[in-house]
């Protein structure tokens, strides 16, 4: 039973569970900020775990798909890419993995409706949207390319920033939707880079995203593009007023952004040499939002 519980560790991927507590404090921050430190910060722990649960549902479904459909066999794995593997080397879990992802959908509702009782129907919209992307993420909007570009953002961006944020104050901000659009287009970039190495195990699939449709290297300049708007965002935020100027921390990633976007141009259909980018592009999703929020914080209390 413990192998069993270890092993589901991978339809986890526990690895790369290190982004919602990164986009939860970005949305603490801006809570923080607009609100001059007078929030509920005992709410943040409900809003990290359903995070947490909602990703940790996202990926099991995804496992137990992909191994259903028999993407996991054609698929080249990376680091970042091509699941964990674990299903193949042991399909008597794959039941397991699935469950895994229905109870941590239902952890997420079931903190989703406590936030509900407690601020009212406010926050619906988000817990309604946040729950489709988590259930149709794998066998719907994968085979849509625009759906599939954004869904990622959507949830780890506005989603989950503006989720953080509501439920510690309980009011909408602008704060922290100009907050949320930065890792909006980080993450859209993360999968979509991510999605290089699959390109042809996932035509063999049904799945339709941008680096099939449209080629690896219009893709590489599709990374550009929303990387350039992730820190625009940025800039324009605290030019209008609602980010602090502290924010601007999050320009300082730049210095490894732009050698990461020469180098997904240039090897856009090298996959080794493209991996080393993968990590850096990591590395930008991960730093950015938590200067944000070292920003917004520090910018509270000065």
């Amino acid at each position: 039973m413990m192998k069993d519980l270890q092993a589901l560790l991978g339809p986890a991927r526990v690895p790369f569970l290190t982004l919602p507590p990164v986009v939860t404090l970005l949305g603490l921050g801006a809570a923080i900020w607009r609100a001059d430190g007078h929030i509920h910060y005992w709410y943040f722990l409900p809003a990290l775990i359903g995070a947490l649960a909602a990703h940790i549902s996202v990926n099991a479904l995804n496992e137990y798909h992909d191994y259903k459909t028999g993407l996991d066999e054609l698929t080249r794995r990376t680091p970042f890419s091509g699941g964990s593997g674990t299903l193949q080397a042991r399909p008597d879990l794959a039941e397991k993995a699935l469950w895994l992802g229905v109870i941590s959908a239902l952890i997420t509702l079931l903190i989703g409706a406590f936030f509900l009782w407690r601020w009212g129907w406010g926050i619906l919209p988000l817990g309604v949207l946040g729950l489709l992307v988590v259930i149709a993420y794998t066998p719907l909007l994968t085979h849509n390319p625009l759906a599939c570009l954004i869904a990622p953002g959507l949830g780890f961006g506005l989603l989950m920033v503006m989720g953080t944020d509501y439920v510690l104050t309980g009011s909408y901000s602008l704060t922290a939707f100009w907050a949320s659009l930065t890792p909006f287009f980080l993450v859209n970039d993360l999968l979509l880079l991510n999605q290089f190495p699959d390109v042809e195990a996932d035509k063999q699939v049904g799945r339709r995203h941008y680096p099939m449709v449209i080629g690896q290297e219009k893709s590489a300049l599709l990374y550009g593009v929303q990387l350039a708007l992730a820190y625009l965002a940025i800039v324009i935020g605290v030019i209008l007023g609602y980010l602090p100027p502290l924010t601007l921390l999050g320009l300082l990633t730049i210095i490894i952004a732009i050698p990461t976007y020469r180098g997904v141009r240039v090897h856009a259909n090298d996959m080794e040499n493209l991996l080393p980018f993968m990590g850096k592009n990591v590395l930008i999703n991960l730093a950015t939002p938590l200067l944000m929020a070292a920003g917004l914080i520090i910018a509270t209390f000065l």
